[in-house]
């Protein structure tokens, strides 16, 4: 159960103890906050002696945490950094606030920031800040006002729009000069390109290789990545065969700097998809434009994608 709030240290102690934990230095962290050494000491002693136990280990002109201390100053520092991001906002309340989008890299890199520059021209006036994290967020607790999340729709965040399907070729550059994978041979004088994150449906190719009846074929070799984004940064350098989520890469087979590989069977589907979701159910002017946009955008990309799974 938390402590009641008439038990916790003052603000004032935290903020001094944080100050010394960022700088490891009591005389650097005075000179921060505008107070002298034997103060800023006091402070730290006074938040020790309410806590009980010690935060920092003194040596000879060096400090360090102590276990207990390290516990304590990951949470502060955290809350302090929030509380120091919300100052800055609120102190200019009057100038334009940035809509801030989070999704995860690859989401990030392959399909928002190429559209980046058409999203500016349609909304001069609207600012925006890209989070890419891979994992879930709180949007609200985040201080993010839209995300981006892949799952299917029973996990989809309450409110969330559907913006596209998730659909999976094999994909090469063109120096490569293939056309297929009609062939296990081929795949045996090639690369083969993994994403490495979490398993989701269709990016494994273990999974793609049963699906083309290839289940016993040997590759050339592997290469994996962690991140989505990774992978299709190495099939444009011509380093491998990837499986590219056509959603996320429709663009790059538009220009021809990939092309999708015949005789791989149909391209897959999955129950997954990409939802978009809002932290406020009444959002801002400026967040609204880029809800718009996103959703206008996603249809296209949604035609491409059921245009290849032949709906």
């Amino acid at each position: 159960m938390p402590v009641p709030l008439v038990r916790l240290a003052s603000l004032d102690l935290i903020r001094g103890f944080v100050a010394v934990g960022r700088r490891m230095s009591i005389t650097l962290a005075a000179e921060d906050l505008c107070l002298t050494q034997s103060a800023l000491s006091r402070q730290v002693r006074a938040l020790e002696d309410s806590l009980g136990f010690v935060l920092f280990q003194r040596g000879y002109r060096s400090i360090s945490f102590t276990p207990e201390g390290e516990r304590l100053f990951r949470t502060a520092d955290a809350a302090v950094q929030q509380l120091q991001e919300v100052f800055e906002v609120l102190g200019h309340a009057q100038e334009r606030l940035p809509v801030t989008i989070t999704a995860s890299i690859g989401v990030t890199g392959l399909w928002l920031l190429p559209r980046i520059n058409a999203f500016q021209k349609r909304c001069p006036k609207v600012d925006l800040r890209m989070a890419a994290i891979d994992r879930n967020v709180d949007l609200r607790a985040e201080g993010i006002d839209l995300g981006i999340r892949y799952c299917t729709a029973t996990n989809a965040p309450p409110g969330a729009v559907r913006l596209f399907d998730e659909a999976v070729v094999p994909v090469a550059h063109p120096s490569l000069g293939l056309v297929g994978l009609d062939e296990a041979v081929v795949l045996e004088r090639h690369t083969l390109l993994e994403f490495e994150g979490p398993r989701r449906p269709l990016l494994r190719w273990s999974d793609q290789l049963a699906a083309m009846g290839f289940a016993h074929a040997k590759p050339g070799r592997m290469l994996g990545f962690n991140q989505y984004d990774q992978v299709i940064a190495a099939a444009l350098a011509g380093q491998g065969i990837a499986l590219g989520r056509i959603a996320l890469i429709e663009p790059l087979l538009a220009d021809g700097r990939l092309v999708a590989l015949a005789g791989s069977g149909p391209v897959r589907s999955s129950t997954y998809g990409y939802w978009l979701y809002q932290a406020e159910p009444q959002p801002r002017r400026a967040v609204l434009d880029v809800v718009e946009w996103i959703v206008a955008e996603a249809g296209a990309v949604e035609e491409i994608v059921s245009r290849a799974l032949g709906r």
